[in-house]
């Protein structure tokens, strides 16, 4: 999570304001909004009631619409369906008695907002959240961008019940899709196979399935092609560490206001604190774990429940395996071993947290990714590098692209931060299976992109999008795969996306500074990659730093792994006494890029060999200012020469 730099930016824009206008005008201004019903005091209330779920009694046989999951995007679905004159089943496949999934079982309750950073509203400290729509009707509900997960299931359940057009049903045992020969030799889903908590089965058809799984479950199930974890990046086994959010108890509200009062006079930026959330603890980074192989802290994210609670957001697990089930029980034990030492650490580096206990770990992992499924478009890392918009859009992603570890030694990384980027329909419509749509993280978004474009909001835009794209292909007699295709009928579907409340209008964005470098091909090449970090204010996008010898070793490593070369560029600084601080000439330059391809040359005949061979172009070298003396620009192009030729093989 990167929540504090929203609200730095929240706070900019709240000074520049009062700067320009001045405090009567402020006072007038949120007066005035508040009166239009805008804003939200953020406050914590009285522990709720959990209200119960109940499932329908009978399952029809056929239904307009199937939505299989009961996380927010699954509920967003369902409901967009049904208030669009779909009878539609609500299934889920898990052991749940409530709605909300990730947010309400796996206790992930503080939200990553995506933030309209273009637009300066007239309201201090106060940035447009994009994604509104449904997404909106459910946060109105709740306490703030931190909840209670007891009133945010209760939305949930509200939103649900009051949908005449919805069924519910939870506690089955198994969901399988019930599969048809379709066109051109994809399948085609006409229904769900469902084995009931009894254990009895029921066939019920649909005319259009939407898989909000967490995993895509159902689209695996039906064929559809995809990618596991970093996969895309060369790294099949890595993926994003996952998270046991756990539970504190005897959170008083003077203990709270300790919090908040320690962060406050902190001093450091990335720590703060509200009424609801708190963020920071960086000490907590350096927490030594039991267990050093498979678990590491971050800093806390910390949101407040009305029980006298809170829930953290910090333990992260390596080596798991989220779609095996053994192997999310392994990370249960492994949390609940090493929570009780977190908890004791905690204590001794913060005051405030001295009469705090351990009370409990939450139901669900924070599974943050597994598979990437492959639609008619995917999402990639140049997309949101150039805040690009998508005649197709559904919804808007800005969250920074916030790349979790992979592995205790690894820091993790924040790749960029965009303005603001469209998500296409086409991401959610898949290859090779019709009457599907996939709705959530496990969309077809590129590993890296996904890092920003699996947040719950986006996820909820593209559910109420896919209830809405049922009911027009339903009226059109068109598929899923022939509504991504026409910019007429993708035109009506926005429009009725924004008489739902959803904003989709078209944007030309301004050019970011690193757009506008001469070597700005080279850059997308290698952060495409993965091998090139921006960081939450883009300044490692920045070409002109001079390069060295061992980081253009270390960037061919990368490119390596992406490409299955067979070369091994290590040794190519082998006489180079503190390569990383020597400057790097042409002719290491393309010896390391040549030792990579696998070419076996020396030094001095590595430019003609790379230019023999169509890996470094004449231009390329012409644009080389000093050549005794490369920046980061000038290996960008040179990589980006050396990969487009590796790519045409």
């Amino acid at each position: 999570m990167a929540r504090h730099v929203d609200r730095r930016t929240a706070r900019k824009n709240a000074i520049v304001f009062l700067l320009l206008v001045g405090v009567a005008l402020v006072i007038a201004g949120v007066t005035a909004y508040k009166l239009l019903g805008g804003g939200k005091t953020q406050s914590t209330g009285n522990p709720g009631e959990l209200a119960e779920v109940q499932s329908v009694k009978t399952v029809k046989n056929s239904y307009d619409v199937i939505v299989v999951g009961t996380d927010p995007e699954g509920i967003v679905a369902a409901v967009s369906s049904a208030r669009n004159g779909l009878k539609t089943l609500l299934v889920d496949g898990r052991d749940r008695d409530i709605l909300g999934g990730l947010m309400t079982l796996g206790w992930l309750n503080s939200l990553d907002h995506n933030y309209d950073r273009e637009k300066t509203s007239i309201i201090p400290g106060k940035v447009d959240i994009l994604n509104q729509g449904l997404f909106m009707e459910w946060y109105k509900q709740v306490e703030g961008d931190s909840f209670d997960v007891v009133t945010a299931a209760n939305a949930f359940h509200n939103m649900v019940k009051n949908e005449s057009n919805i069924d519910l049903l939870l506690k089955t045992k198994a969901i399988e899709p019930k599969l048809e020969a379709g066109a051109n030799g994809n399948n085609k889903i006409v229904g769900v196979t469902i084995t009931k908590e009894d254990g009895s089965k029921q066939d019920v058809t649909a005319k259009a399935v939407i898989d909000a799984t967490q995993d895509a479950d159902i689209a695996a199930a039906s064929g559809v092609p995809y990618t596991i974890g970093r996969a895309d990046v060369g790294d099949e086994k890595a993926r994003m560490a996952v998270t046991a959010v756990f539970r504190l108890k005897n959170v008083t509200p003077e203990v709270w206001k300790q919090i908040q009062k320690r962060l406050k006079d902190d001093g450091d930026p990335n720590t703060d604190a509200n009424e609801l959330s708190a963020w920071g603890f960086g000490e907590m980074q350096k927490y030594p774990p039991n267990n050093k192989e498979r678990v590491k802290m971050r800093g806390l994210n910390i949101g407040r429940q009305n029980d006298n609670t809170m829930l953290i957001n910090a333990l992260q697990i390596f080596g798991i395996d989220g779609l095996d089930p053994k192997s999310r029980t392994e990370a249960f034990e492994i949390a609940k071993k090493e929570l009780p030492y977190v908890v004791e650490h905690m204590k001794k580096l913060y005051p405030e947290f001295a009469g705090l206990e351990w009370d409990a770990v939450a139901p669900e992992l924070y599974i943050r990714e597994t598979r990437h499924m492959q639609g008619e478009y995917r999402l990639t890392m140049v997309d949101v590098l150039e805040n690009r918009d998508q005649w197709d859009r559904i919804g808007f992603g800005s969250y920074p692209v916030d790349i979790q570890r992979i592995s205790p030694t690894d820091n993790g990384a924040v790749m960029s931060h965009p303005l603001k980027y469209a998500i296409p329909f086409r991401s959610i419509v898949p290859l090779k299976a019709d009457n599907l749509l996939v709705v959530g993280r496990s969309g077809s978004f590129d590993t890296l992109p996904h890092g920003s474009a699996r947040v719950i909001p986006v996820g909820m835009a593209t559910g109420e999008a896919a209830g809405t794209a049922a009911k027009l292909a339903m009226d059109k007699n068109i598929t899923f795969r022939e509504l991504s295709a026409s910019k007429e009928h993708i035109a009506t579907l926005q429009d009725m996306l924004n008489k739902q409340g959803m904003e989709l209008k078209p944007y030309q964005p301004k050019p970011e500074f690193y757009m506008e470098q001469k070597a700005y091909e080279g850059l997308k090449t290698v952060v495409s990659m993965g091998l090139v970090i921006g960081g939450y204010d883009n300044k490692g996008f920045d070409t002109t730093p001079a390069s060295n010898p061992q980081r253009l070793i270390n960037l061919m490593q990368g490119v390596k792994r992406v490409h299955k070369l067979t070369g091994d560029p290590s040794g190519v600084a082998a006489g180079i006494q503190d390569a990383a601080k020597q400057p790097l000439t042409l002719d290491q330059a393309a010896w390391t890029i040549a030792k990579t391809a696998g070419l076996d040359v020396q030094a001095a005949q590595a430019v003609k060999e790379l230019q023999a061979k169509g890996m470094l172009k004449q231009a390329t070298i012409d644009g080389i200012a000093d050549k005794q003396k490369l920046n980061n620009g000038d290996t960008y192009m040179m990589i980006h020469d050396m990969v487009e030729a590796v790519r045409k093989k």
